[in-house]
Formats: structure tokens, C-alpha cells, sequence
């Protein structure tokens, strides 16, 4: 995806759609439970996201060691894949971003990946307006979490050999 171009007239109207409560609410309640089996089903061409690049991220829970699996949405900087724990805006990190904290090596779209909080603030200030680009509505999420007393984290993937 060309992180690069703005977002299109679809593009922005989705996203702004997916910033509503509504939205949110239903993200938080069905779309996260949802994607992971329509990604399955589909071979990873279909999710609620619809337009936005979205691919299974499986993590291993923080407690019980479980494997987790989320829909997530992503984008390409150089050869580190960018994903970012928004959890539509709420006070709350999402369980996910927990998980890969205690537990770095993750899954993402089948592909194995080291997962690191992207945590230097020139770094964070670059990535912002490209993941504003793939996806709109992180602005309005990052507004309501701010409100909420969060800084929603910028996770880093990089490629790792396979065991």
C-alpha cells in the first residue's frame, strides 16, 4: 500500500465512519471476534476493515500462554511491517499489546515476526501521518485516547527466521 498518496474520497468517508461510536462500539464487540475466522475463511481478502490492510496477528496471551489471534490492521515501513494498538480509541491498551510485550516473537499473516514498541518520539512524529494515510481514523482515535489520559502505541514488526 503507498503510504505516501492521501487517502481517497471512500477511503476518508469509511474512515470516518469507523471513528463513530458506533463503529467503535461494534468494533470492540463483534469485528474483533469476527475477522480473525473471515480472514481465515477467505484466504486473508476479507475482513470488517473492508479497504484497510488487515492480516491475523497471533500473539501469546501474557497469563496463560494461550494463543490469541486478532485482526489488525498494518502498513510497510522499509522492511518493518507497522501495526498500531489503537483499540478504536478507548482508555485501554488492547489485550494484544499486552500479550506481545511479555511474549515479542508473534505471527503476523503467517509470517513470524519480533514485536517492538516503537517508543523514540522522532520516530513515533514519522510514523504518525503514514498510518494516518493507510487508515484516517487513527487520528480521532488518537484524540480520544489522549482524552482518556493514553498514548496509543506504534508496534514495529521485523522479520525472523523461522524456527
Amino acid at each position: 500500500m503507498d503510504t505516501t498518496a492521501g487517502p481517497g474520497w471512500f477511503t476518508r468517508a469509511y474512515a470516518r465512519f469507523a471513528a463513530s461510536r458506533v463503529a467503535g462500539f461494534v468494533s470492540r464487540r463483534l469485528a474483533w471476534k469476527l475477522d480473525p475466522l473471515l480472514l481465515r475463511l477467505t484466504r486473508g481478502r476479507v475482513a470488517t476493515t473492508l479497504i484497510f490492510p488487515t492480516a491475523v496477528l497471533e500473539t501469546t496471551g501474557a497469563r496463560t500462554g494461550a494463543r490469541r489471534r486478532n485482526a489488525v490492521i498494518y502498513f510497510s515501513d522499509g522492511d518493518r511491517t507497522i501495526i498500531v494498538a489503537s483499540n478504536a480509541g478507548s482508555a485501554t491498551d488492547p489485550a494484544w499489546y499486552h500479550n506481545l510485550r511479555a511474549h515479542p516473537d508473534v505471527v503476523l499473516g503467517g509470517a513470524p515476526m519480533r514485536a517492538a514498541a516503537v517508543v523514540d518520539a522522532g520516530e513515533r512524529e514519522r510514523l504518525w501521518p503514514l498510518a494516518d494515510h493507510v487508515f484516517p481514523a487513527y487520528a480521532s482515535y488518537r484524540a480520544q485516547a489522549r482524552r482518556a489520559g493514553r498514548t496509543v502505541p506504534i508496534v514495529a514488526l521485523t522479520p525472523r527466521a523461522t524456527p
